[in-house]
């Protein structure tokens, strides 16, 4: 698998992978992070997977351009699966049937042709993937969507999309980590908090990471919201 670099500023260097986003070129992607990492290459300050590259921070004083890219070059072909530690498995629960919580379901439902329990049974079924972490803090990029769910994002994206809401739009899942804007299909909703600013680790997912949602009714969203809230639930990761 060929890698081509081009600088990113004077501080950083991007290592793309091949030109098809696909979950083995990710899993290279990772593969190639824990190296770089496992390794301590020098000046290395820090390094940020996207779907098929690689973008790798550092310390232009410790390191230098041309000497980095020859490094990380060393790396490239032990970047293998078999190199990663075994992936961690998280359990979402979410609320799809409330349409306070749900309130895209019925009509991206209609879009795609399905009822709404159809929708969610197969969405709540698959297993999902966490390509990465970006847009917003803690939000991940899924993959591993039933080819049925492919759906046009939302034509005029919505201004506020409340947190935790969970939605679909092209062939990905969307967890919304934070408030912020959104052109999903919202689904439903997790009482889980992706990021938490107060927390030990802020960000609960990681780049990897397999995902199973789990249907919940609103009365278990509201218990585990609250426990959530008082800090005492432990989310299910295996």
């Amino acid at each position: 698998m060929s890698v081509r670099f081009l600088p990113a500023g004077d501080l950083a260097v991007l290592v793309e992978f091949e030109e098809e986003i696909s979950v083995e070129v990710n899993r290279r992607v990772r593969a190639l992070e824990f190296l770089i990492d496992e390794k301590g290459l020098p000046g290395v300050v820090e390094a940020v997977p996207a779907f098929r590259s690689l973008l790798v921070y550092y310390d232009p004083l410790a390191a230098g351009y041309e000497a980095l890219c020859a490094s990380i070059a060393e790396l490239v072909p032990e970047a293998e699966t078999a190199v990663l530690p075994p992936a961690r498995r998280v359990e979402v629960p979410c609320c799809y049937d409330d349409p306070e919580l749900g309130f895209e379901l019925a009509a991206a439902a209609e879009r795609l042709g399905l009822s709404a329990g159809e929708l969610v049974r197969l969405h709540s079924e698959a297993d999902h993937l966490v390509y990465f972490i970006g847009f917003a803090p803690g939000q991940p990029y899924i993959a591993g969507m039933p080819k049925e769910l492919t759906i046009p994002r939302l034509a005029t994206p919505r201004t506020k999309t409340p947190a935790g809401s969970v939605g679909i739009g092209g062939t990905q899942s969307c967890i919304y980590s934070v408030e912020s804007p959104g052109g999903f299909w919202v689904l439903g909703r997790t009482p889980l908090r992706l990021y938490d600013p107060g927390a030990r680790d802020p960000v609960l997912l990681r780049p990897g990471d397999g995902l199973r949602f789990r249907r919940i009714d609103r009365r278990e969203y509201e218990r585990i919201a609250a426990e959530v809230l008082a800090r005492t639930y432990r989310p299910v990761i295996g």
